[in-house]
């Protein structure tokens, strides 16, 4: 990273802006562990599909994988593909019956939790990677709506907040393609298990690399320690260019995979 003066800013800078974090007791998910087994061999070995990257999957520790989203099959397919126990998060409504808690559970789909106190999405994602484990996340914020090209939309800085708060986990960027024409949200009854597939894993970065980029956050010693002298306000706000950059960067890194 360099001098131990900017790795210093940097922890500090991580203190200032770290994420109110929902710490999870545990995480423990037999059925999804199982599925995941035996069904991820069933979505790599029948369907027809392709994954490319995959050198870029870290092998082990926690990490963030932050897709496109054109289909609720997408998860499925990143998980069959990444070979990783990828968490997602899902609304709270999901649990309340007994058939869709079970298909959310057991697809490694975990409840956001709303709580006194702040307690959102990004509060449970942080919990999930403090607990060593993947997180999923579509960094547009929900299914892609728009029935031509391009499908790809705005990311939302969430994607970035949680990256920051997390300054030394990898973000990996994925691009699924095809899945749209798999299952077609609100079309399609029945996969279309003759429709190809592919998911294309690119390469990772971590927070504290891009922020110290001279094409991505521009930031050295000097810029650092002058934000952080600043007062609370004015930290906001460049927080927030920060974030806006990061996510559009993050965003077309994911076209330039592949993702229309």
């Amino acid at each position: 990273m360099g001098s131990s003066n900017l790795e210093n800013m940097l922890e500090k800078l991580t203190s200032n802006i770290k994420i109110k974090q929902h710490k999870l007791e545990k995480l423990t998910t037999p059925i999804y562990s199982f599925l995941r087994l035996t069904a991820g061999q069933i979505f790599r070995s029948v369907f027809p599909t392709k994954f490319t990257g995959l050198e870029n999957i870290p092998k082990n520790g926690p990490a963030i994988f932050a897709s496109n989203h054109l289909s609720h099959v997408d998860p499925l397919f990143m998980i069959a593909a990444s070979r990783r126990k990828l968490h997602f998060l899902a609304k709270d409504e999901h649990f309340e019956k007994i058939f869709t808690k079970f298909v959310v559970s057991s697809t490694g789909q975990i409840k956001t939790v709303r709580e006194k106190g702040g307690g959102d999405a990004l509060s449970t994602a942080s919990g999930v990677l403090q607990l060593g484990k993947c997180m999923g996340i579509f960094p547009e914020g929900t299914r892609s709506r728009k029935s031509k090209p391009p499908h790809i939309g705005k990311g939302k800085t969430g994607i970035a907040r949680l990256a920051a708060s997390h300054p030394d986990i990898r973000v990996v960027p994925v691009v699924c393609e095809g899945t749209r024409e798999f299952m077609k949200p609100k079309s399609h009854k029945f996969p279309r298990f003759w429709r190809p597939i592919k998911i294309h894993f690119g390469k990772p970065i971590t927070w504290n690399e891009w922020i110290i980029d001279k094409n991505g956050g521009n930031m050295n010693e000097k810029k650092l320690k002058l934000l952080l002298d600043n007062e609370e306000s004015v930290q906001i706000e460049e927080f927030s260019k920060l974030y806006r950059r990061f996510t559009d960067q993050f965003m077309n890194s994911l076209k330039h995979l592949g993702a229309i």
